[in-house]
């Protein structure tokens, strides 16, 4: 009995993967990423310098924004779990209209505790009441290499013109006594 059991003890040893891969698909990965985000940075430049008269704003995110209508009299923004209600149109950079505002109004969100488009989720946060500003996103802050399934294709960058009609805080659950 005792023999039986120092024989399953007996170490094995770990065994290698069958193939080993040298890191060459994450470096062409990279490269294609970086050359697309430079290409797509070179459009939202030509945008940009297209129109000198409006002023773009750089985020600390990776896409750039303008307003078309400033609120500076409220100075509170949405924050987590507020209800935001806003109007949206979605055009690619040549600027046809993609997703027009009527096809997507209403919308509701509850910030950052929803799943929208990653550009819109921060830019929302931006933003203040009755505001309207307009969005630059390159791919990667819009829908990335999936696109959306329907009319978005793959990392396709976007302009986006929301509106920000209203945000209240989040409703608590709290339970009555």
């Amino acid at each position: 009995m005792l023999l039986a059991t120092l024989i399953s003890c007996k170490q094995q040893q770990a065994r290698m993967p069958i193939s080993r891969s040298s890191g060459t698909f994450m470096k062409e990965s990279v490269a294609r990423n970086k050359k697309l985000i430079a290409g797509e940075e070179g459009k939202i430049d030509s945008i940009i310098k297209s129109n000198p008269k409006i002023q773009y704003i750089a985020s600390k995110k990776g896409y750039w924004y303008h307003y078309e209508q400033k609120n500076d009299v409220d100075t509170l923004r949405p924050k987590k779990g507020d209800i935001a209600e806003f109007d949206y149109e979605i055009m690619d950079f040549k600027g046809n209209v993609v997703y027009s505002e009527v096809e997507l109004r209403p919308q509701t969100y509850k910030v950052d505790k929803q799943n929208i488009m990653m550009g819109l989720r921060d830019g929302i946060k931006l933003m203040r009441k009755n505001e309207k500003v307009t969005f630059l996103f390159p791919s990667h802050m819009a829908f990335g290499y999936h696109g959306d399934n329907k009319r978005i294709g793959s990392n396709q960058p976007l302009i986006c013109t929301v509106t920000l009609h209203d945000f209240k805080p989040e409703i608590s659950s709290k339970p009555t006594q």
